[in-house]
């Protein structure tokens, strides 16, 4: 399978401190270290390695060994699935102290990191996300439209199967099945796997929704604090995202809840166990909303990490789907034609004079601007969003 070029610019910040790159499995870490940065790194550690992983357990020290045989200082150093062995951070602490090494460290979340009471290196390494594809990597590939992506989703695997390759589906209800084994019974909860997995689908279910627990819990038939348990580890394991809402509307006072999205369309389809999603359905549109949310958030991971997200609701039933950075109001349709119902939100939100732009995103092609509001085709939008137009 040809290797497609990731985004994600972590060169420079590597030149200054240790870096932590965390995402979900199968989104191509490994990949993207082994064609983009391995030439670069003085030692390369894959502890999906088990003959060196068991050599680090016994040892932890091999690494400072291995440096000092081969008289390297202040070094650059690769350690990948770091979560496999949680107590190498005590020497990559040590090594970054007293000799000034660099380190990118590889895992699917900092959770297991965190709840193993790991030394986190106490701010000497910055952390970022790793997402699926994302538009400016794959717009020019064969594969690129909403059907194929709506079918397969975004983790590279499955975006670039064969469109006539009618396993994708099996590979992708193999990814879910293997994250309710694997990941989560890493995480301590094998006990419940069962009550698990009918909360993974609930919470399908509720993708780019308000998040109800009281509701989830009844469906998931399980305990509301369970609930608000396991989309913590949702969240930690990136698996999920939560978006807060906008509270700085005046004339018009904002709900209290967060949403959620599901961090691929084709998880989201298998958990959801729907077929095909047609054009013009109603999941059409929930898939569309959840895609421009995907790519906003991995341009916010990779481009501008102090950038925030929201959406706005107020208690009136006004609605923005997002919020991009305090300044910028975006909603997202999927309808071919924009109509004058599709503007009620931006409208409300453009009477608050807190924002500096307001768009609407959809499938029509040709783009306008009137009385403040962009209506813009999405692949412009997106275009323009990656060039750093939308947000500066």
């Amino acid at each position: 399978m040809k290797y497609v070029h990731r985004v994600l610019e972590i060169e420079k910040n590597l030149k200054e401190r240790s870096l932590f790159l965390f995402g979900p499995r199968q989104t191509g870490k490994s990949a993207f270290i082994k064609n983009e940065l391995i030439k670069k790194a003085d030692l390369y550690y894959s502890l999906l390695d088990q003959g060196l992983y068991l050599r680090l357990l016994s040892d932890p020290t091999f690494i400072r060994k291995e440096a000092a045989a081969k008289n390297l200082k202040k070094g650059f150093i690769i350690i990948d699935e770091i979560q496999k062995n949680p107590s190498l951070l005590d020497e990559v602490h040590f090594m970054i102290e007293e000799y000034g090494f660099r380190f990118l460290l590889t895992g699917s979340s900092a959770r297991k990191l965190r709840s193993s009471g790991t030394n986190l290196l106490g701010g000497r390494a910055r952390t970022r996300a790793f997402h699926p594809f994302v538009y400016p990597e794959i717009k020019d590939h064969p594969n690129f439209s909403l059907e194929h992506i709506f079918k397969t989703g975004l983790l590279p695997p499955h975006f670039l199967s064969s469109p006539h390759n009618n396993a994708v589906e099996e590979d992708l209800s193999a990814y879910v099945n293997t994250y309710l084994k694997e990941e989560i019974a890493a995480e301590g909860l094998a006990r419940n796997l069962s009550g698990f997995a009918r909360f993974l689908e609930v919470a399908a279910i509720s993708n780019s929704n308000i998040i109800n627990y009281s509701n989830i819990a009844n469906d998931a038939h399980v305990p509301r604090q369970t609930v608000k348990l396991w989309f913590d580890i949702l969240y930690d394991t990136l698996i999920a995202f939560e978006l807060p809402v906008f509270r700085k509307t005046i004339k018009r006072k904002s709900i209290e809840t967060s949403k959620l999205y599901l961090f691929d369309i084709g998880v989201t389809k298998t958990l959801r166990k729907l077929p095909q999603v047609a054009v013009e359905s109603s999941d059409f549109g929930i898939f569309f909303e959840q895609y421009i949310f995907m790519e906003l958030r991995a341009y916010i991971d990779y481009k501008k990490p102090q950038a925030e997200l929201f959406y706005w609701r107020s208690q009136t039933g006004y609605e923005v789907d997002f919020i991009l950075d305090s300044k910028i109001a975006i909603e997202v349709k999927s309808t071919t034609q924009i109509q004058d119902k599709h503007l009620k939100g931006l409208k409300a939100m453009q009477e608050e004079k807190l924002l500096e732009r307001y768009i609407i995103i959809s499938r029509d092609e040709s783009y306008q601007k009137e009385k403040g509001i962009e209506r813009m085709p999405w692949k412009l939008f997106l275009e323009k969003l990656w060039a750093g137009e939308i947000i500066a």
